[in-house]
């Protein structure tokens, strides 16, 4: 079975105002003499964040036992410093200005931003799927690139910045498009032609190592992964564990039908550039370009033309169920974004706070062992993941 794992970060926000709260500090010294969580977290880029790099993974319910006990230990932590640990894209209320973690890399990488700092208050979700080779990485984000409008659409979940409604379901889509690198990785022939175009960008603009290359998706530099990097951050255990699970099956299904008439060989780059903006805006409200016929579809049909075409990796890794079921509920609850907007509108602000900082019990299908035992290092002898923490130290 094909490993995975978990970047997620956490943004700590004041009660009252939901603006960053810089209690990084205190909160992750308590999260590190936590037993099973503490080798797994770290600083992010902002002193209000929190950052969860996972073990590795074999199951779902693996996965969803270790991120339950993070997000609890983490809301505990961030309680007795009197602020909430919210999962989400960007803040409702942003700091301004943003207070970066005082380590050279992040104030080099500040300085290089300038204004575009005061915005990069984003929060991510970050899943790593195990990959036999950089060659396989790179079949996998040639055939990845064209889906990931599609699973952004499923992850929208940063609907509000400076206290209003953006009109967007993924603000911190809108946010990362400004960067030197942003959207989807261009198709590469191989993997030499991955490293040669990637260490071209190091030094052009904002790009100051391969680490700061913001595509959507790209090969890790320190697992043997392929790194899906579109998704916010997301207000529930069940929805992190989700999109992991359908990004494997996606890399699984891409690989084995490299080659084959079955995958589309390539969608326009501009017609993806702007697919990604459909997304980030109306997420699963609209339509979305659907990558096997490059033209608009209800964005019921295409989620439903993904699942099907994962299906047989889903089935293989006994996914599918959940998948399904997480899916009808997308459609009819809405992602974050619309539950977020959902709250404001029926109770304002006290109702989008207690939204926030509620720890889902998410645990329905909730099969697995917490790392420690048989979950770390269950990897498949062809998927070279290592039993280590998922640790990335780009801020994006």
């Amino acid at each position: 079975m094909t490993t995975f794992g978990i970047e997620e970060e956490l943004m700590l926000v004041h009660p009252g105002s939901l603006s960053p709260a810089n209690a990084a500090v205190p909160v992750i010294e308590e999260l590190r003499h936590h037993r099973g969580i503490g080798p797994y977290v770290s600083h992010e880029y902002l002193a209000s964040q929190v950052e969860f790099s996972s073990p590795v993974f074999a199951s779902a319910g693996q996965a969803e036992t270790m991120t339950l006990a993070f997000r609890k230990a983490a809301t505990d932590a961030a309680q007795r410093q009197g602020v909430i640990a919210a999962s989400v894209g960007v803040p409702f209320q942003p700091a301004n200005p943003p207070l970066v973690t005082d380590v050279p890399r992040y104030r080099r990488i500040a300085a290089d931003h300038g204004a575009i700092t005061l915005g990069h208050q984003v929060n991510a979700l970050h899943v790593h799927v195990g990959v036999r080779s950089r060659s396989d990485g790179v079949v996998a984000l040639n055939g990845l690139r064209v889906w990931l409008p599609v699973l952004l659409a499923l992850s929208g979940n940063s609907p509000f910045w400076q206290g209003r409604d953006t009109g967007f379901a993924s603000w911190r889509s809108v946010q990362m498009r400004r960067w030197t690198t942003a959207g989807c990785p261009p198709m590469m022939f191989d993997e030499q032609d991955y490293r040669r175009r990637t260490t071209a960008l190091v030094g052009v603009g904002g790009t100051t190592d391969v680490r700061t290359i913001a595509w959507n998706a790209r090969l890790s530099e320190d697992n043997p992964t392929v790194e899906i990097r579109v998704f916010d951050a997301q207000l529930d255990v069940d929805d992190t564990v989700f999109l992991a699970v359908i990004s494997r099956a996606l890399t699984d299904t891409v690989i084995r039908s490299a080659g084959n008439d079955r995958l589309p060989n390539d969608v326009d780059p501009e017609l993806l550039d702007a697919s990604l903006w459909l997304a980030c805006r109306d997420g699963l409200t609209g339509d979305l370009v659907h990558p096997l016929r490059a033209e608009l579809a209800p964005a019921k049909d295409v989620v439903s033309a993904l699942i099907d075409l994962s299906r047989d990796a889903l089935v293989e890794s006994g996914d599918e169920p959940r998948v399904r079921t997480k899916v009808d509920r997308l459609f009819h609850e809405g992602a974050g974004a619309e539950r977020q907007r959902r709250a404001m509108q029926t109770g304002g602000r006290r109702a989008l706070r207690t939204l926030l900082q509620g720890v889902p019990s998410g645990a329905t299908h909730n099969q697995g062992t917490f790392p420690g035992s048989n979950a770390r290092g269950a990897t498949r002898t062809d998927t070279a993941l290592t039993d280590t923490a998922l640790i990335d130290t780009a801020p994006l």
